[in-house]
């Protein structure tokens, strides 16, 4: 049996609700205060936003560490990169 590692995020955004592109703009403001090597556990729903958003994260030089389908939203944690893009 396999468990799945629940990483412990050093900040969380809850972007339920919020459209495209807002929530990667959001997001990506967001990382950008946070410090290197942070982690940041993202909420976001189910089509377009699961879809986008960590394509346009992983263009713009984010590690997407884990996304977990939570039924009725999509977790996703992202790490800071240790290095500037």
């Amino acid at each position: 049996m396999t468990e799945t590692t629940h990483l412990k995020p050093d900040a969380q955004l809850d972007l339920r609700g919020t459209p495209c592109p807002l929530n990667f703009v959001r997001t990506k403001l967001r990382l950008e205060q946070m410090q290197p090597g942070s982690l940041l556990e993202v909420w976001l729903d189910a089509g377009e936003p699961i879809e986008q958003v960590p394509d346009s994260l992983t263009m713009a030089g984010y590690n997407i560490e884990q996304i977990t389908d939570c039924s009725d939203f999509f977790s996703l944690q992202i790490r800071c990169p240790v290095t500037v893009q």
